[in-house]
């Protein structure tokens, strides 16, 4: 049901969104947010990164059911469209107050949507519609936003500092605010995490490491499954296909290799990349210390005239089904 209101209700609105609003669209998504991102900060010198608080649980219902009559006349589809609206699950609870509110306003206004429902997604584009048309229509900012994510691009700082001032004071009439500690003016020339990779000046995209663990190790838990027959290679994919995509996008040089052994990852002949011949390089120790202490990762952090002569070894050999061959090269780390 709520796919076929969005295939009636959706069209109507789209025609009036403007082009660099990038989420749950047809021909946008993440990617190609991260794109105009890249293309604005290779033309500008700084950059105001925003975030508003607690943005679905604060969605205001009579301002969203407002929104929906600005296009919509038919009463059923509006019938239809509260009625979602008003059904939703209970969210957290945003405590905010705005000009004109009393004690109990907080509490007695419904708020909230739910983030899995296909009609949310859209209901949090169309939400912010009218600050998408003030940020490039008003303040002709240079402007990317996905979901309540956005980020204006502008080479003097201070106008910047003038344009946040401005965005504040348009999200009180939608009875949102900027998140205190995301929201920040940058240097378009230091890296800058946004939409799932730490982007930076020089063109490298990386992914955030803690990104990279938790992935790896959720991989693992499916690949020990599958090796156990307890989970099927199609599970697999399902599960980790979208992300994998998405790491694409991205330098995984050291992800591809750690998982995949330097391939991409291929659905339909996954997992078995995990177990394919491949080349690999394995460590070895030093003569005097921990094995760990020859590797260049691991640092002691000694103080500057502190001098070891650790001499090590690495050991290269190729892995092929029934056979080895093994090359020893010893040097000095």
């Amino acid at each position: 049901m709520h796919h076929a209101l969005c295939a009636v209700v959706e069209p109507i609105f789209e025609r009036g969104f403007i082009d660099h609003t990038f989420a749950n669209r047809g021909g946008k998504g993440t990617h190609r947010a991260i794109e105009a991102y890249e293309r604005y900060r290779d033309r500008y010198a700084h950059v105001l990164r925003c975030d508003i608080y607690r943005y679905f649980p604060a969605i205001d219902h009579a301002i969203l059911k407002s929104d929906f009559r600005r296009r919509i006349f038919c009463p059923s589809t509006l019938a239809l469209l509260d009625l979602i609206v008003d059904a939703s699950n209970p969210q957290e609870p945003v405590y905010l107050y705005f000009d004109g509110d009393d004690l109990f306003a907080p509490f007695q206004r419904r708020r909230g949507l739910p983030i899995g429902n296909l009609t949310s997604q859209f209901f949090a584009n169309l939400y912010l519609d009218g600050f998408d048309h003030f940020v490039t229509e008003v303040l002709r900012a240079p402007y990317v936003r996905y979901v309540d994510d956005f980020a204006l691009f502008h080479n003097n700082p201070a106008v910047l500092s003038e344009w946040r001032l401005r965005i504040e004071r348009y999200l009180v009439g939608r009875r949102l605010r900027l998140h205190p500690r995301k929201t920040m003016i940058l240097s378009c020339s230091e890296p800058a995490q946004f939409l799932g990779f730490e982007l930076h000046a020089d063109g490298r995209r990386r992914l955030p490491e803690n990104n990279v663990r938790r992935f790896r190790n959720r991989l693992r838990g499916m690949r020990d499954r599958w090796q156990a027959g307890t989970i099927s290679p199609n599970d697999v994919y399902a599960r980790v296909g979208a992300w994998i995509a998405h790491a694409e996008h991205a330098d995984t040089w050291r992800l591809r290799h750690a998982i995949f052994r330097g391939r991409r990852f291929d659905p339909a002949n996954a997992p078995e990349a995990w177990t394919a011949p491949c080349r690999r390089v394995v460590r070895g120790g030093s003569w005097n210390n921990n094995p760990e202490n020859l590797r260049s990762a691991n640092r002691n952090r000694n103080t500057t005239d502190n001098r070891n002569n650790n001499l090590g070894f690495r050991v290269g050999r190729t892995l092929i089904a029934g056979a080895g061959t093994i090359t020893v090269a010893s040097g000095a780390h």
